[in-house]
Order: structure tokens, then sequence, then C-alpha cells
């Protein structure tokens, strides 16, 4: 074989060898250098531990602007990075080689309303910080939406992939704006953005963080406290839930797909819709004592112009998407996890 073609070919090896590092030897393969912000969070925990147990807790750094615990420490790297702030995500790209940037960094629905200002500062400021390093760097980008990125012109039974969107939160907007801004970065500038649109997540390792599907979460601590749980909406509002595991999985799995299985650059990912209601008297299996009230506020509003039922079809033909926990065994998960969790204490 010739030089010339020796040298064209050299660059297609390197590119093969980076990509397929998994040894058949049994050690973890590595992977890209990947930089979540807001890595506190209810997601940015867990989706470390996922991703450092497939490629090794160097490859995952954890950022966020508040102290973690001694034990986040410990389980890999967390260096402070605050999404407003240009520069200092430019010299953590730099420095750490960063390959993904997965941006959790966001003030929630419920949250987002009480201090719009602050809100547009971090979920439109920063992501426009992270996008333009992504470009700058050529990285590949995840960011989630919602939900919540719906409004009520949307259908919401079922809530197909691409429609009209004219959310009434601050949150809901700028998610809007992300998915539109990732889009146009995509067909502009090659950009590999990618999002999924996630329902209410359900975990027991994290508290209610302010977001209107969070009574979800917080049924399972008051079942194993206080045994009465009020919640904030109505029990007959159907909204789209899925647990933590499947919406891992789901970001994974999205963020491995080669670009050329991918539509659209937005999907919505599904697992399970069900009311307050519904969802106490699956408790009370496990709980009998349990009792509820209902006492519907602000959050009623936010939550009457959500989609009740996601239509996934698009992630499912794409890149084969299905989740694996359905209500019963969620609720199972999380009581069994609290009680122990509890049972320490």
């Amino acid at each position: 074989m010739r030089s010339n073609q020796l040298r064209k070919l050299f660059p297609t090896v390197r590119r093969f060898q980076a990509e397929n590092r998994t040894l058949h030897t049994g050690q973890i393969a590595s992977g890209p250098n990947v930089l979540i912000t807001g890595g506190l969070g209810q997601l940015g925990t867990g989706l470390a531990r996922q991703l450092r147990a497939r490629h090794g807790e160097e490859t995952v750094i954890l950022s966020d602007i508040i102290k973690p615990e001694v034990e986040e420490i410990e389980k890999g790297p967390f260096i402070f990075a605050d999404v407003l702030d240009f520069k200092c995500l430019q010299e953590i790209v730099v420095n750490k080689r960063i390959d993904w940037i997965v941006h959790f960094s966001a003030l929630l629905s419920a949250v987002g309303e009480n201090n719009v200002p602050l809100a547009v500062r971090v979920n439109i400021e920063g992501l426009h910080n992270v996008m333009e390093l992504s470009k700058q760097y050529k990285l590949k980008l995840f960011v989630p939406s919602t939900i919540g990125a719906f409004g009520p012109e949307s259908p919401r039974n079922p809530t197909p992939n691409l429609c009209i969107q004219r959310p009434k939160t601050i949150y809901g907007v700028s998610k809007v704006h992300a998915e539109l801004l990732g889009e146009y970065y995509n067909k502009r500038f090659n950009l590999d953005f990618r999002c999924l649109r996630f329902p209410g997540i359900i975990s027991y390792d994290s508290h209610p963080g302010g977001g209107t599907t969070d009574y979800a979460v917080q049924i399972f601590h008051d079942a194993l406290t206080t045994g009465k749980h009020t919640c904030y909406l109505r029990p007959d509002t159907r909204l789209p839930m899925m647990y933590i595991d499947d919406c891992l999985r789901s970001t994974i799995e999205f963020m491995l797909t080669p670009n050329e299985r991918l539509s659209t650059r937005t999907y919505n990912v599904h697992a399970m819709s069900f009311t307050p209601a519904e969802l106490y008297e699956e408790v009370k299996k496990l709980v009998p004592h349990l009792e509820i009230e209902f006492k519907p506020d602000g959050r009623q509003t936010i939550a009457d112009a959500w989609p009740m039922v996601f239509d996934d079809s698009v992630a499912r033909r794409d890149w084969d998407w299905e989740p694996r926990i359905p209500l019963e065994k969620l609720v199972d998960i999380m009581i069994t996890n609290l009680r122990q969790a509890y049972n320490k204490e």
C-alpha cells in the first residue's frame, strides 16, 4: 500500500480504536470525558455513578456551585463550576479534556416561577455558555427538556413528539428555547446536540426539589414518617412519570446512539402516567395506614397545562427506547429502599 494511502487510513484506524475501547479482558471500557453541570441534583449523581461504572471514575466530573457531601467527593472527581461563568467552564473543558457536557443546571418549574430573573439567567444564559463551548470545542451536548415544554394549546393525551408548544412557565419557556437553539446549532454549526423530554422523575435517594410532579416523591416519605400526605394537586390530575433508573438508562442509550439513526434532536420518552389518587391506592397496598388530603395550590394551574400521556413512538423507532419499570414495581422499589433508609436513622 502506498504511503499516501496509509496516511489516509491512519485517522480512520485511530477513530475506530477510540470508539471501540471495550477490551475482551474484562477491563472497564475507557470512554469519553464527561462534565455534568448541576451535578448534585436528582439526576447528576445517578448518571455519574452509572457512567463511572462503565468507563472508570476519573472519566466523569461532577460540578455544581453548592458544597458536596464527603461521600460524593469519595466517589469521583468534583469541581466547582458556575454555568454563568464562561471562562470558568472553558478552563474545565480545556484542562480536563472534556468530550461530553451533560447540562443539568436549571431552576425547576415552581422554583423558577418564584424567581423569574434568576431562572432566566441560569436556564437561558447558562445554556448559551455551554452551547457556545460545545460548538467551539466540538463536544457532544446533552440538555434535558421536560413535559413543562408544552402548554394548554398542545395535545395532552397523547402529546406527540412534534406539535405546538406554548408553555406558561419560565421553566417551560427556557426549555423550548433550549430545544430550538440546539436544533439550530446542529443545522448551522453541526453541533452534536441531543435532548430528551423527561416526564416527572421519581427516585428514593433525593428529596423533592421544587417541581410540580414532586408530590409523587413526597408521598413515599410521608407514608413512612407522618402517615399522612397533603397533595397540592387534584386527585384526578394525570401526568407522565418515570423511575430514575429508566431515565438514566434512556440518557446513556441516547448519547451512545449513532448520529445517523437520529431523525430529530429532541425526543419524548415515556414510562407511565398516573394520577395522585392512583398512586395513593398503590402506596396503600404496602402502607395501609396512609391517609391523603387534597389541597390544590398554584401548581395545579401548571399541571393542567402539561401533557397527560407522552407519545414516545419516535424514540422507540429511532433508537429502540423501551421503559422497564411500571408503576407497581416503582412503588415497591420506593417503599423498600426508603424503609431501609428510615430504619437506619
